[in-house]
């Protein structure tokens, strides 16, 4: 087998060889990174700036500046955590690859964002399904600068420890599964239509701050403006009982007045789940995986 240089996503024998050790939390060996990786960040910044400074948040594009991330080099993320830590408490922490559910939620309540570090190949500059670290920094990371949308993501922790308190209390180990199954599609849905593809009104009109758009060249103006697309007010039970699918421009959009508003719906999710108002959410994606549900049963913070 060739081994390939680089840290390209699904072609990295470094990842490789942490995921084959079992190892969540790794660390960034910047040395690995090639001309190309360096080239399709580049070219992956130069694309969508414009973009950005046409649809997306003020709070993101404040982000983007304190954060001061090269547009030539694919960043360090111990540069990054030296901005980003004094401004919020958060920091990016370099991952091998998919993190659970539970372990990703309670890394959001320590302040810590679970972080890929390989890179789309330059051939795949459009869409690719895995999350890499053009999404997880450039789409994501920014909105962690503001206090507001930060204390939001620990909220969200704090409904996955919820979540698995209350699943500790049942006997039934077929009803509890079932039980973390509904909570857990109704916790990734929510995710999704708002952290992931969020819309926000704002005094400059409608904004995006969701990192899905904001890390994707074609959907972002797409779901600003395209008449294709439906927007409307979120809406707790139409979210969590709101199927989505990943390979595609989204055609269905939420809109939040605020990172306030968002903060207070995560609370509602919240009590919503106390209430067993997500026991039974409608059937569809996402699907959720067996791991998933077992992280919330064993609830390893894994620090």
């Amino acid at each position: 087998m060739t081994i390939l240089p680089g840290l390209t996503t699904t072609q990295s024998p470094f990842i490789e060889q942490a995921r084959s050790h079992g190892e969540l939390y790794i660390h960034q060996p910047y040395e690995l990174y090639s001309d190309a990786n360096h080239a399709a960040w580049r070219a992956l910044f130069r694309r969508i700036q414009p973009l950005w400074r046409r649809h997306a948040t003020g709070s993101f594009l404040r982000g983007v500046e304190s954060l001061c991330l090269d547009p030539l080099h694919v960043p360090r993320l111990e540069d990054i955590n030296r901005f980003l830590e004094p401004l919020t408490g958060f920091r990016a922490r370099a991952v091998s690859g998919y993190v659970p559910a539970f372990v990703f939620f309670d890394c959001l309540r320590n302040r810590e964002f679970p972080t890929t570090i390989t890179i789309r190949g330059l051939d795949s500059l459009d869409y690719l399904p895995e999350p890499d670290i053009f999404h997880d920094v450039a789409g994501h990371v920014p909105m962690h600068t503001d206090q507001a949308f930060a204390d939001t993501l620990v909220r969200f922790g704090d409904c996955a420890h919820t979540a698995a308190e209350m699943a500790a209390g049942i006997a039934d180990p077929i009803e509890r599964a079932e039980r973390l199954n509904s909570i857990i599609k109704a916790m990734a849905r929510f995710f999704w239509f708002t952290v992931e593809f969020g819309l926000m009104n704002t005094c400059d009109g409608l904004k995006a701050y969701g990192s899905g758009l904001l890390s994707s060249h074609g959907e972002l103006g797409h779901a600003v403006t395209s008449p294709d697309v439906q927007r409307f007010p979120i809406q707790m039970e139409w979210v969590i009982n709101q199927s989505f699918e990943i390979d595609h421009y989204q055609p269905l959009l939420f809109v939040v007045e605020g990172f306030e508003h968002l903060y207070h719906l995560v609370g509602e999710l919240e009590e919503w789940m106390r209430a067993g108002r997500l026991n039974h959410v409608a059937p569809g994606e996402p699907v959720v995986k067996t791991r998933d549900i077992e992280s919330f049963i064993q609830r390893r913070s894994h620090h």
